[in-house]
């Protein structure tokens, strides 16, 4: 009978049909600003934008939620792009001298999910084209592309080179025009003899169509020669002899005048006469910021206003000894002038203005200014020149990324109260015009339910994030800086100058004015946050942070004055022979401070010593929080601002614990150390331990199916008492008839604990009413009840009690306030215990193992992240099943049926060399409490899109989902306006309707996207996380020394290629 027990079963047509059902991994969406962008386009009949970055990548955007992604083949930097107006085409050029051009084009048909979606476009790459070498010129460099000049007619484009040669192609087929090439020579033999000088003109640094006469360019040289050519005479028609070195050019709009922007910080003024084909000086010229050296003005922009003078903006131009690592851009308009001072490069910037022929102004509307960490848009039309919010594109990591937490299902009271909240702390900074890059249209339907991301970073701060949809729309910033004093403390700063008479005489110059939000320098590094726990139905936070700092926080519509009350907890327990080597502890504030609407500070719980906390959870129906750090855990009771609970975990040979991040390299080394000596320790000679396991083989009777060997792991491990997992549960912990509240803690050395609590106010499984009355001197209370040790010392990663149906319990008032099934409380519970080998199902409360799946003795992989997920079938609406995800050390994603963990399928989901993207992904906490009772007392499942996140550099987080039923995606339309001889693809042909929607124009295109590879765009390039999620030293111990196996016993991971974006046939 045991012969069988190892058995492999065949696979089941009835359940691989319902795992199609369940489940479909889809990469959907890339959140956040892109990572080092090097390009930008508009297209302002579209009102698209377009940004180009390093790797190759380009994105485009409009109105929220309208997006297109595109990648060349080689990751080459994009160095610019021009859109064909009107017609959903771009042209990028690349480092490596190449030109593209990009379109909208249609594509077959694809099934997601088991849903047949229509006809695809995507962002294609049509056609490409490289300039060849001059006739007896060796070197290439002579034609490598400087500029290029798409003409209004959109058939034509000019190509400036380095060795001053312009170039035209036809368009669209890239190919070059016979005869027309403009050479350096050409021009230079109808200069004045004392203008040649046998000196060259220097590579083509600008080329500009003029704006009322079509087919006349002016070419802009390095040198400062700037000609007005005429392309249907091929001849000359004014030379303008500058003398200064040139880098860029800008007609006004009438075509009389143009403006050029130098090397020294100047720009001149020149007009644009007949007569005389010669002009030696410029009307007017001026150092705006001299007269001392300047640094170059790199682009200069003329904007014409119906309202009075013209609006010049230009980048660069500070001096160079006081404010040449500045990065500005200044906007003048008559006597008004602001020099915008920026964080990070200026990479480009347009206007967006009237492009009518018919106008006599442009009227710009607002700047776009696309910096290297981040997008600012400027409103032009509002007096003081505002900001805008950025409805998308947030830099998210406008201080380093530290943790993250994903909330679903956002109550709508608490919905509005953040936003509240949000629009009160923008104040007078930002202008509430519309969005300008406003094209396309969003066709998604409106989330069924709102979703929060919410990010902890380096200086202390949490982010909130509108998630529900394509666009992550920042919502709310939580600052916990007030709580402490820091070096830079509001109290302490210098009196504000608007109130100093003095300083108001001494006008600062040049008048910078900060903007952006981009501030990668922390003012205390013991202020960055480390873990979030948030309840969407009592409105409290819990943000923990690296000094040992545990805040707990409340929802406040007002402003408010208190002083924060503050407790210690000392986990130590007074333990000899420990001495903290590590950083103080914050000093929190001893006077009442203000704080804004939002979430306020109620009390801070400080450990000590004051390590790094590493795990957090709160039951705010019971008013408890537990923590944990590398020394032990702790339980408080914030209603009543008493410490329940303090346990140390620390084995004797811990010293690495007390020795704090400032040691982290010694400890890296120390680490090494010892794992290379634990290899060498254990160590055989080859040939004997073949034959030991052949001889095992031999002796055994049963064949079982092929699994690892795990070696158990030292108890003298360094670091063993890290608390890596908390839990709170109502359940069967003393015996089989008497449920009550329950805390778990898992430690890196394969511990758990159990205790047994005593809560106030909650008694024989149920919340009594509080009645106040004798409540008050009521303390809670934990008695340890379970203690269990892993075999193999692993680190427990989570910890979930099911109830008797094989369900984890909901979450705090979900049960108690109908909002989801109440837990079986009749049949035995039983507890899932994940480690970094094994998955493990113990039953309550005599705690024997049930069920368990050796991960690593079978797949040869770690778990890094555990979460428990309910998926809702797409072809029955009343079917669900509660899911165990997992993912590994190796990228994978594995889903478990619970509670009898039978695999169900896995996922290729991040690339194994990516330690950072693994270490920062989240999932969605919706598997509690998913399921809802109906008015006729139904069970019915709510479509929550089942996602995770993940880094894919320091400024972006890629989407996935799991699920077959939901899927967040672009979906989106576009009008184009192509001419019938320039179609390489007869749209009007696709079928243009979605279900339910009303036809729209022949050539309108829409967009979800296609299925993307296992790689990003971005995920090739060279990327440095300053710090992401849980990133220690056992990721990297374990990456180093696990690759060479996990690639001899694995299938290897898929690599595909490209990632295109694809867009659905509206």
């Amino acid at each position: 009978m045991m012969k069988f027990r190892f058995r492999r079963q065949g696979t089941d047509p009835q359940r691989e049909k319902i795992k199609q059902e369940l489940f479909a991994f889809n990469k959907t969406v890339e959140h956040g600003f892109p990572h080092q962008p090097s390009a930008l386009a508009f297209d302002p009949k579209l009102q698209l934008m377009a940004i180009g970055t390093k790797s190759g990548a380009i994105k485009i955007y409009g109105a929220p939620g309208v997006e297109f992604t595109g990648l060349h083949k080689d990751t080459t930097a994009v160095t610019q792009m021009h859109f064909l107006p009107g017609q959903g085409r771009l042209l990028s050029l690349l480092d490596d001298n190449t030109i593209h051009l990009w379109e909208l084009v249609a594509g077959p048909p694809r099934e997601v999910g088991g849903v047949k979606r229509e006809g695809m476009v995507c962002l294609q790459e049509v056609c490409s084209y490289s300039l060849p070498g001059r006739p007896g010129i060796e070197s290439c460099s002579a034609t490598r592309v400087t500029v290029l000049l798409l003409l209004r007619s959109c058939e034509l484009l000019c190509v400036g080179t380095e060795g001053g040669g312009v170039y035209f192609l036809d368009l669209p087929r890239l190919s070059l025009k016979d005869g027309q090439t403009l050479l350096q020579d050409q021009v230079t033999q109808s200069l004045p003899e004392d203008y040649r000088c046998g000196k060259s003109l220097g590579p083509v640094e600008s080329l500009q169509e003029h704006p009322q006469q079509p087919g006349k360019i002016l070419i802009g040289y390095s040198r400062g020669l700037v000609v007005l050519w005429d392309l249907s005479t091929r001849h000359a028609n004014h030379l303008f002899l500058g003398k200064q070195q040139l880098e860029s050019l800008v007609w006004e709009r009438s075509g009389n005048s143009f403006v050029s922007s130098h090397s020294d910080g100047g720009y001149s003024v020149w007009a644009v006469a007949s007569g005389n084909p010669y002009t030696h000086q410029p009307v007017s010229s001026s150092i705006p910021y001299g007269p001392f050296p300047c640094k170059a003005i790199n682009k200069i922009l003329w904007r014409t206003a119906q309202s009075g003078s013209p609006v010049l903006l230009y980048s660069g131009g500070m001096p160079r000894a006081s404010y040449g690592d500045r990065h500005c851009l200044t906007i003048q308009q008559d006597k008004e002038h602001v020099t915008l001072d920026f964080t990070s490069r200026v990479i480009d910037f347009f206007t967006v203005h009237s492009v009518e022929l018919e106008k006599e102004f442009d009227d710009p509307s607002a700047l776009v200014v696309l910096l290297e960490e981040e997008l600012v848009v400027i409103d032009l039309q509002t007096p003081g020149w505002p900001s805008l919010p950025t409805p998308y594109l947030a830099p998210l990591h406008s201080s380093a990324i530290t943790c993250s937490c994903h909330v679903s299902n956002v109550p709508p009271k608490l919905w509005e109260r953040l936003v509240n909240a949000g629009k009160a702390q923008q104040g007078q900074q930002h202008t509430h015009r519309s969005w300008p890059i406003c094209g396309g249209k969003n066709m998604a339907p409106l989330p069924k339910q709102q979703e929060l991301l919410l990010t902890g970073h380096e200086d202390g701060t949490v982010r909130f994030w509108d998630a529900s949809g394509v666009a992550l729309t920042p919502i709310y910033k939580l600052s916990t800086a007030s709580v402490f004093h820091t070096d830079c403390d509001p109290s302490d700063d210098p009196q504000d100058p608007s109130n100093d008479p003095d300083a108001q005489q001494e006008e600062e110059w040049p008048p910078f004015r900060k903007v952006g939000c981009f501030d990668p320098y922390s003012d205390d590094p013991r202020l960055g946050i480390q873990k979030i726990s948030l309840c969407k139905y009592s409105n409290k936070l819990v943000v923990a942070g690296t000094a040992g700092q545990v805040i707990v926080l409340g929802l406040s519509d007002e402003r408010s004055d208190h002083l924060v009350d503050v407790s210690v907890v000392d986990l130590l327990q007074d333990r000899e022979g420990f001495t903290w080597k590590g950083h103080d502890r914050l000093e929190p504030r001893l006077k009442p401070a203000p704080f804004p609407p939002g979430f306020q500070p109620l009390v801070l719980v400080q450990c000590l010593p004051p390590a790094s906390v590493t795990a957090v959870t709160l039951h705010a129906e019971w008013n408890l929080i537990a923590f944990g750090t590398s020394h032990g855990f702790g339980l408080f009771d914030y209603h009543r601002r008493n410490a329940v609970l303090a346990r140390c975990t620390l084995h004797p040979n811990d010293s690495l614990a007390m020795e704090g991040p400032l040691s982290r390299v010694k400890s890296l080394k120390k680490s090494l150390r010892q794992s290379f000596r634990r290899i060498r320790k254990s160590r055989v000679s080859g040939k004997k331990r073949v034959q030991e396991a052949n001889a095992a083989l031999a002796e055994q009777e049963e064949v079982a199916p092929v699994q690892r060997r795990i070696e158990p792991r030292s108890a003298d491990d360094s670091l063993s008492g890290v608390v890596r997992c908390l839990c709170f549960a109502d359940t069967f912990l003393r015996d089989g008839t008497h449920h009550g509240p329950t805390l778990w803690a898992g430690t890196n050395s394969g511990s758990v604990y159990a205790y047994a609590l005593e809560v106030p106010g909650v008694g024989l499984g149920r919340v009594c009413e509080r009645s106040g009355a004798g409540e008050g001197s009521a303390c809670a209370e934990a008695v340890l009840g379970k203690e269990i040790q892993l075999m193999h010392r692993a680190p427990v990663v989570s910890i979930c009690v099911l109830d008797g149906r094989g369900k984890p319990l909901p979450d705090p008032y979900e049960a108690s306030r109908d909002l989801a099934t109440a837990p079986d409380m009749t049949n035995a519970h039983s507890v899932l215990i994940a480690s970094e080998e094994q998955l493990k199902v113990f039953s309550l409360p005599k705690v024997s193992a049930k069920t368990k799946f050796k991960l690593t003795a079978h797949e040869g992989c770690r778990v890094r992240k555990v979460a428990m997920v309910v998926f809702s079938s797409t072809a029955q609406e009343d079917y669900s099943e509660h899911t165990l995800v997992c993912l590994t050390n190796l990228g994978d994603m594995h889903l478990f049926s619970i509670p009898g963990l039978r695999p169900q399928v896995r996922y290729d989901c991040i690339r194994k060399e990516d330690i950072s993207g693994i270490a920062s992904c989240v999932f969605t906490k919706n598997g509690q409490g998913e399921e809802k009772k109906s008015h006729e007392g139904q069970n019915t499942a709510r479509d929550c899109s089942k996602v995770g996140f993940y880094l894919i550099s320091p400024s972006e987080y890629e989407r996935f989902s799991l699920s077959a039923k939901v899927l967040t995606e672009p979906l989106c339309s576009i009008h184009l306006d192509r001419p019938p001889h320039f179609c390489t693809l007869n749209v009007e042909s696709l079928p243009l309707s979605l279900p339910g929607q009303t036809e729209e124009p022949p050539s309108t295109l829409s967009s979800p996207l296609l299925d993307t590879p296992l790689d990003s765009p971005l995920s090739c390039a060279d990327l440095t996380l300053d710090s992401t999620g849980e990133l220690t030293v056992e990721d990297v111990r374990d990456f180093l020394t696990t690759v060479d196996e996990a690639e001899n016993n694995l299938k290897n991971i898929k690599e595909e290629e490209g990632r295109s974006t694809g867009i659905l046939i509206n």
